[in-house]
């Protein structure tokens, strides 16, 4: 069923789970993450790079996750994710996303509250809700996000930033790459339990791709509630169309394509059970 972030995210907060916001950017990726979170029955986010604006019409893209989501048998929530442009976000607002995410990280402090809070009250008006970020992710290999500085999010600033802009989701900072890491990753859970203990809204973790498995858990204990996660889904399903092709050069399409979905399934399916923080 096609639901709001907004309730997949208190339904995490409830279980202190959280829920992945897998990035989509045609049919087979929509289709693995739906179906991943079906033979799970968990909530899940269908999350939409601006980035990605050129090679699949963001209007058709929401056009068929939301079909999608009406016939599925969990909550579908869909994501608008690291948008830079006013008129992106105006898009999805009328595309019927149900979430969007400006990035202001590159501006100042003072620069990113101004743009954040225009965004928050274009959004609030058509009843969507809106995530932002404060602090700058580095980029890591694999990855085809825009390049950060790594500049860790600070507790007090987070605060200010978010009694400004009335923001209802919040990425943090906290160590962890866009892409996969090179060398061994140095995830700020100490940082993390500072700016939860000053924020009562949800945060995420931008970088779930390569994250080791009990930093992850331990982050979500300490109110991590949305985790992005595309690099190592895109280099499962790189993997498999190699492995296909392999096999017979002159594969079609369509048999490359389904092959890929399912391991793409199989590998959604994976980081849905570890974001359940089961102990």
């Amino acid at each position: 069923m096609f639901t709001t972030t907004k309730e997949v995210l208190t339904h995490a907060e409830k279980t202190n789970s959280a829920i992945a916001a897998f990035n989509c950017y045609n049919a087979e990726t929509i289709q693995a993450a739906i179906t991943a979170a079906e033979a799970k029955q968990q909530p899940v986010i269908i999350a939409y790079g601006e980035r990605y604006q050129e090679y699949m019409n963001l209007e058709a893209f929401a056009a068929f996750t939301k079909v999608l989501a009406e016939q599925a048998t969990v909550k579908v929530a869909l994501h608008l994710d690291h948008s830079y442009q006013f008129e992106t976000i105006k898009r999805a607002v009328h595309a019927g996303f149900t979430s969007v995410m400006y990035d202001g990280s590159t501006h100042s402090l003072e620069d990113n509250i101004k743009h954040t809070k225009e965004v928050v009250d274009f959004a609030h008006a058509h009843d969507v809700f809106v995530e932002a970020e404060i602090g700058s992710m580095e980029r890591g290999a694999f990855s085809d996000e825009e390049e950060g500085d790594g500049r860790l999010t600070d507790p007090d600033e987070a605060v200010h930033f978010v009694k400004e802009t009335g923001v209802d989701f919040l990425a943090a900072s906290i160590g962890t790459v866009h892409g996969m890491y090179d060398g061994e990753p140095n995830i700020r859970l100490d940082l993390l339990e500072e700016i939860k203990s000053k924020i009562e809204i949800p945060l995420v973790l931008h970088g779930g791709s390569g994250t080791p498995e009990q930093q992850i858990l331990k982050a979500i204990d300490r109110g991590i509630r949305k985790i992005n996660v595309n690099t190592e889904i895109s280099l499962t399903a790189v993997e498999s169309m190699r492995n296909t092709l392999e096999k017979n050069a002159k594969t079609h399409l369509s048999v490359v394509m389904e092959d890929a979905q399912e391991a793409m399934v199989t590998h959604m399916e994976k980081v849905i059970h570890v974001y359940l923080n089961q102990k």
